[in-house]
């Protein structure tokens, strides 16, 4: 990062950070800027959330949660600060100050916002290897769909991930080493044009 670019990225988390408890929504920041997701997550992205945090820690071993919350996700060199709805991570990462190194994430769960599916689909599936974050899960309530995408590699546009399993609510879906159940997480409801 140059000393432009990273006055830039400071500039931007200052002003994430002042805003966080003040401005409704979540914050996060890309290489594109600043994205604000301005609705609240709504009872099928929150219960999807549960029900896989719930269901991963029912299967991993204790040292290692499936957290969801704060902090973020930060590689101030990338210029990356992201918040996973779930992290899947080891106790002992995540007794830092600040941040979490996303090099310490073992996958990123995400369930995609209706309000703006493309930072789940196409922004965090760039960001994500960026900072090293080997596995990247994407639930979508909207069409009860989802990928898994591992096994980060250089390409001309920089990592990417290699693999992607597409899966559909119902099955039985690999989130690194733990198979969990996606039957009966909730979709949201379709909303009737006049």
């Amino acid at each position: 990062m140059t000393i432009a670019s990273d006055h830039v990225y400071r500039a931007m988390r200052d002003l994430v950070q002042s805003m966080d408890d003040t401005i409704p929504g979540k914050f996060e920041i890309t290489k594109k800027g600043i994205v604000h997701d301005m609705m609240a997550p709504i009872g099928p992205h929150e219960l999807t959330t549960l029900h896989l945090r719930k269901r991963l820690e029912k299967i991993m071993p204790e040292e290692i949660v499936a957290h969801t919350g704060e902090p973020d996700v930060e590689d101030e060199a990338e210029g990356i600060m992201r918040r996973p709805d779930v992290m899947v991570i080891a106790l002992a990462d995540m007794d830092v100050p600040g941040s979490f190194d996303p090099r310490t994430v073992i996958a990123a769960v995400e369930v995609v916002s209706r309000s703006n599916p493309e930072n789940d689909w196409e922004d965090k599936m760039r960001d994500y290897p960026l900072i090293g974050i080997p596995v990247y899960a994407v639930f979508d309530p909207r069409t009860g769909t989802g990928a898994v995408l591992t096994d980060i590699h250089s390409t001309p546009d920089g990592p990417r991930y290699a693999t992607r399993k597409d899966f559909v609510y119902g099955e039985d879906v690999t989130i690194a080493d733990w198979t969990i159940s996606t039957e009966n997480l909730p979709l949201y409801k379709t909303t009737g044009t006049s």
